[in-house]
């Protein structure tokens, strides 16, 4: 009766319903409908509305099913608190790797990426070694309670800085890529010919970098404040000015599920990919020596979080922990080289803030961004990006203004000097006993040259917009400080003579077999463009050449 009771079925009585009609409609017989509802009295009676038991379905056996029992495990009793797969240092210092990563920003994650690509189902054993923690899993453009100030601020709250220097590190899965700007410009063509990598070559791997990175110039497209300015521009001494290229994926979720909920690239995007394959990934593993072995490379020593140590053994490290990161790792690990830590670059920064009126404008703006490269008669990139702080938004409301304003922010090529470096202090260690960095950096006479040139092409610039340069709790132009445009480069620098160069134009450390570098220290000259498209595409030949050694 208990059984027959789980699998009853109730009926709510039609107006024209009675007994009878309900038993031709579910074809049961009326005797087992009236045993079912004792409470009808006359079997033809109209009982619109009642509720009436009707008997189990057939097929729906009233005895117990032979069944196995399911063994989906719903819940995890030794899951833990984690949005990406890691492994312990313990676990990791019983294993040789292949290759080991050291760092998860752009030139890491791109590496990772890539040789999975490469290397996959070949049962070559990767590791990636990350110093900081888990903080968040996407760019923080992507989360939507976000504005622009507040991405500023969360990643100014976050950032750690060294030596005073105003570029802050960020030390968590994804690095800085969690914070960037997406802007992806390549360098200019003139700028790559000074390099030791056929301007062919680099062609082809800034296209790989391209697509995997969704960079697109189609992020303003139709915006009305963007292509009105770009044509003002154009027909006014701009004609190579173009809308920003971002690395921005506007492609909507396909049919077959595939989601794009991030469109803004973080490297957490390279990570992900390579989660198609297996690979080793442990936090708060902070590399502060390689370990070589008659010029080879062999492993890494690792402090951990609570102050543990770790050999991990590897046949190829892959440094990409970061201009000053990667520089100070190979300095604490004695590794000879003239020009490690040396040559290092950034770009000098001038900043104007126009002004337009409201009226000269439709009534729907869109986002500003637009961007005038840089050439060999203007040695330096304006972008120009508004309006106000609203050069992107999910949910916040742009209020109503007579006038709008926007940024007019340069990038000044830093002429490469062996005298811009970075160097281990004698007597401080931090608090995991590495020896401190400090920064030895100024601009020449040439850089101060640069810096006054920007002065006045975004005085031109403005003018070719028609817009005012206005002040707003500072000066309408003024220099940003050394640092604040968060493009170090340098200290790693690829190049065919050792003596001016860290790396090979591979990224190989010179006269060490199995160490390479693939961030920004790599970079050879500043050049005026965002170095985060250049680091990937590097990373990614980098990477193709480590797995063209492991076939």
């Amino acid at each position: 009766m208990r059984e027959r009771m789980r699998t009853m079925r109730l009926y709510i009585a039609d107006s024209t319903d009675n007994l009878r009609t309900i038993a031709l409609k579910y074809e049961i017989g009326i005797k087992e409908l009236i045993c079912l509802n004792p409470h009808i009295i006359d079997p033809l009676s109209n009982i619109a509305g009642q509720q009436v038991k009707l008997p189990p379905l057939k097929g729906l056996s009233d005895k117990n099913v032979d069944l196995p029992p399911c063994t989906l495990q719903l819940i995890n009793p030794e899951a833990r608190e984690q949005w990406i797969p890691l492994s312990s240092l313990d676990e990791m210092q019983h294993k040789e790797y292949d290759v080991l990563i050291v760092g998860t920003g752009a030139g890491g994650g791109a590496v990772l990426r890539r040789l999975i690509q490469q290397l996959a189902n070949s049962g070559k054993r990767i590791g990636v070694l990350e110093r900081g923690g888990l903080l968040i899993p996407t760019h923080a453009q992507n989360i939507e309670t976000m504005t622009s100030r507040r991405v500023f601020d969360y990643y100014s709250s976050q950032a750690n800085y060294i030596d005073n220097y105003l570029s802050g590190q960020i030390y968590a899965l994804g690095g800085r890529t969690l914070f960037w700007s997406s802007t992806c410009p390549r360098m200019t063509d003139s700028e790559l010919l000074q390099w030791p990598i056929p301007l062919s070559e680099l062609t082809r791997y800034y296209d790989l970098a391209e697509k995997a990175l969704s960079v697109t110039p189609n992020f303003t497209k139709g915006a009305p404040l963007t292509q009105l300015l770009l044509d003002r521009l154009q027909r006014n001494g701009y004609p190579d000015a173009t809308d920003e290229p971002l690395a921005v994926n506007l492609e909507p979720p396909n049919a077959f599920g595939v989601m794009n909920s991030n469109p803004v690239f973080s490297s957490v995007h390279f990570l992900a990919e390579a989660l198609n394959y297996p690979y080793d990934l442990a936090i708060h593993a902070r590399v502060v020596k390689v370990l070589t072995d008659q010029n080879r490379c062999v492993g890494v020593e690792v402090i951990s979080h609570n102050k543990q140590t770790f050999t991990l053994k590897a046949k190829n490290v892959v440094l990409s922990a970061s201009t000053f990161g990667s520089a100070q790792i190979l300095l604490n690990s004695d590794i000879e080289g003239r020009a490690i830590g040396h040559y290092m670059t950034n770009h000098s920064r001038v900043l104007g803030l126009g002004q337009i009126n409201r009226n000269e404008f439709p009534e729907v703006l869109g986002p500003l961004r637009i961007l005038v490269p840089g050439q060999i008669d203007r040695p330096y990139q304006i972008q120009i990006i508004g309006p106000d702080n609203y050069p992107w938004v999910q949910y916040a409301e742009q209020p109503l203004r007579e006038k709008w304003s926007f940024f007019l922010a340069t990038l000044g090529k830093v002429e490469t000097r062996y005298d811009n470096y970075v160097s281990l202090d004698p007597v401080k260690r931090d608090k995991d006993g590495v020896p401190e960095l400090n920064i030895h950096f100024s601009y020449s006479a040439k850089d101060e040259e640069v810096i006054r040139l920007m002065g006045e092409g975004v005085k031109q610039a403005a003018a070719a917009m028609n817009a005012a340069l206005v002040s707003d709790e500072g000066p309408a132009l003024c220099q940003l400080t050394i640092g604040s445009d968060i493009h170090e480069m340098g200290t790693c620098r690829m190049g065919e003579d050792p003596s001016t160069s860290a790396t090979n134009h591979f990224g190989q450390i010179h006269g060490i077999t199995g160490l390479y570098v693939a961030d920004n220290s790599v970079i050879p000259t500043s050049g005026t463009a965002n170095p985060t498209l250049t680091t990937v595409a590097l990373a990614f030949r980098t990477a193709d050449e480590i797995a063209k050694q492991l076939k």
